[in-house]
């Protein structure tokens, strides 16, 4: 055995690139923690300027309130900062960086440099350099504008083992671009430079308007991003939610633009991924992912940073209410964009993001071409059916909804298509009288959403237009005022049947089936306390679960879609849920998968010829159905071709 030694304190050096184990992974990791500084010092102009992937140079410049000389030497020290003074601070704290050990931690693994001005001379600068084994600070005069620069050459330079695991220089500035996007989408109000080896690659001008910030957000993610998304802004019970999520049909294979920011901070956090994922959850294609941008505003007493020492993770004080939020957020955001309406996929200006504007004229409606040259002006196209004596009105389109009933099977027409005004059976149907209550109040909150076609005006045609063929016995062809519509017949009718069985079912309690023999689960504490306080929310789901002991749990009841179901994980997966997230949509996305393949089976199938009525009416129903955009299994139901495209495609006025 070797020979025991002695506990004894760790130079300042050692104990530093211990600390740096931590933090300091890579040139990106350095790029972050710096630029936080920045941002925290007040800086409205910041400006990164890299070389070989940041291995070589990094240096972060920022016009901020600076360092004063008497300061320099605490600011490469351990724990010193000037962010929070008390406890009371730091349960309350505001500002990105807080710990005091980035700079130390930095200048441990490289050949640190800092150079302050506290005043408006730029001859009043110092610099500050960390030398020799106990990494004692040396000030020297430079002159230097007011603000701060942080130059950090050679990174892990002396240590070996770290280098080695860095990885090609494309890959590591790719790694920092991103950390640059994050930072640059944290802070509209800051202008922003990017170069690497001595090429200007981002340059952001400030601006805190909406018109700024998309355009700060094209820059960065793509016009894609800003033509496929949603923008919101909601706010209850202290928190905000404001930002921009993506549409369904514009998912992505990786989860790389996904930006989540609690009061500035980017986060990467499991309460927030558990709750996006259920707002997404059957809308998007499988395998993908979704995209955002979206910024939660707090109280910052209310939420814990001090979590992780990257401070990318946080922790809520009540992070149900917070999961809630979200969820409700983002689930009425996406049932809200309806199919053919702005903002749900297709943009009016087509997917080249032109100006709405042609040589600074005024801007042109939709639909509309308007060419460089006037004598190739496009004249409008009349759609079908608009000759005198045969005029699109309100009673025509209700006529032609009349045959959408023969879409559906004579037995399932009370569940598919509710009639208005039915009465239906005390305590019959699914769900009960509650979910006839619920049903009925849903219904006529969707009503009053409804846009009723003009009266008067009958130039106008429908979001997703008239129909005007059948193509193949798959594909619906329509014409809108913006171009051509074509549906996935089977797609939308499966959305369109899926979501009427979902308010039918989950409009009230599920019902329940009693257990011939209770089934009996081994329970740990902390799954029977869950049990206890949750009572309620299994019991709205239609499940009983007593407590049989201080480890046993008895199911004593289940929905009666779930009969043939797995009892024990889908009770232990709910429970799991409950403590980690306080909700569990686990029955929920049972239930809804029999729901779906139900639709599947009941819809529309292909090769079925549809009369001009029956094609009108699914068109009718897409627009006021949420989520008709994709199909229960997160395909797109429809797309469009602008006159914009089809004067592209074919080089008209060219």
């Amino acid at each position: 055995m070797s020979e025991q030694r002695r506990i004894r304190v760790l130079d300042p050096r050692l104990a530093n690139q211990i600390a740096a184990g931590e933090v300091v992974e890579r040139p990106a990791s350095v790029v972050k923690e710096l630029v936080e500084n920045a941002i925290d010092a007040g800086s409205s102009r910041i400006e990164v300027e890299l070389e070989a992937g940041g291995a070589r140079l990094i240096r972060v410049r920022d016009d901020g309130s600076g360092i004063a000389e008497e300061d320099l030497p605490l600011a490469l020290s351990r724990h010193a900062t000037s962010k929070i003074l008390s406890l009371e601070e730091l349960e309350g704290v505001a500002s990105l960086g807080f710990r005091g050990e980035a700079l130390a931690s930095i200048s441990s693994v490289s050949r640190l440099e800092l150079t302050s001005n506290a005043a408006d001379d730029p001859t009043a600068g110092w610099r500050v350099v960390a030398e020799g084994r106990n990494m004692e600070p040396r000030v020297s005069p430079a002159p230097h504008p007011r603000g701060t620069s942080v130059t950090v050459r050679d990174l892990f330079f002396n240590t070996p083992a770290r280098r080695k695991f860095l990885r090609t220089e494309k890959t590591e500035f790719s790694h920092v671009e991103e950390a640059f996007r994050r930072q640059a989408l944290s802070r509209y109000d800051i202008g922003w430079v990017l170069r690497h080896n001595q090429k200007t690659l981002h340059q952001l001008r400030p601006g805190d308007d909406q018109a700024s910030r998309e355009r700060r957000i094209a820059s960065l993610l793509g016009k894609a991003f800003l033509e496929n998304a949603l923008h919101l802004d909601l706010a209850a019970s202290g928190l905000r939610l404001w930002g921009w999520v993506g549409l369904p049909t514009h998912s992505r294979a990786q989860a790389d633009q996904q930006y989540f920011f609690v009061n500035g901070r980017v986060v990467r956090d499991r309460l927030v991924a558990h709750a996006v994922r259920q707002a997404y959850r059957d809308v998007l294609f499988g395998g993908r992912h979704p995209v955002f941008v979206l910024y939660l505003e707090v109280d910052p007493t209310v939420v814990d940073v001090n979590v992780h020492p990257t401070k990318h993770e946080v922790r809520f004080r009540d992070g149900r209410l917070v999961h809630d939020f979200l969820f409700s957020s983002l689930h009425r955001a996406l049932g809200e964009a309806r199919a053919g309406q702005p903002g749900a996929g297709q943009s009016d200006e087509g997917p080249a993001g032109d100006d709405a504007e042609a040589d600074g004229g005024e801007p042109q409606e939709a639909g509309q071409v308007r060419e460089r040259d006037a004598r190739w002006e496009q004249q409008p196209m009349a759609l079908p059916g608009r000759e005198e004596g045969e005029r699109v009105t309100p009673d025509r389109v209700r006529a032609f909804m009349e045959g959408y009933r023969s879409l559906h099977p004579s037995h399932e027409e009370t569940l598919l298509t509710p009639q208005p005004g039915a009465p239906r059976a005390e305590g019959g149907g699914v769900g009960g009288s509650a979910a006839g209550v619920a049903l009925a109040e849903r219904q006529a909150v969707q009503a009053a959403r409804r846009p009723s076609l003009p009266e008067a005006d009958d130039t106008r045609a429908p979001p997703l237009g008239y129909a005007i063929a059948q193509l193949h016995g798959v594909y619906i062809l329509a014409q809108s005022e913006r171009g051509l519509i074509l549906v996935d017949m089977h797609a939308a009718h499966e959305r369109i049947v899926y979501e009427r069985m979902k308010t039918q079912v989950h409009g009230g309690r599920l019902d329940a089936q009693p257990l011939l023999v209770p089934v009996s689960l081994s329970a740990s504490a902390a799954e029977v306390a869950t049990a206890e306080a949750e009572r309620d929310a299994f019991a709205r789901f239609g499940v009983e679960l007593d407590v049989a002991g201080p480890e046993t749990l008895l199911v004593r009841q289940l929905p009666a879609l779930l009969a043939d179901a797995d009892v024990e994980p889908l009770v232990r997966d709910m429970l799991a849920d409950l403590e980690r997230y306080g909700r569990s949509d686990r029955l929920e996305a049972h239930v809804n998968e029999l729901l779906s393949t139900m639709a599947c089976h009941g819809s529309v199938r292909a090769n079925r010829q549809l009369t001009t009525a029956e094609m009108n009416a699914l068109l009718r129903d897409m627009e006021r159905t949420e989520r008709s955009g994709q199909c229960n299994h997160g395909r797109p139901t429809w797309t469009e071709m602008s006159m914009k495209d089809l004067d592209r495609l074919f080089m008209r006025g060219q």
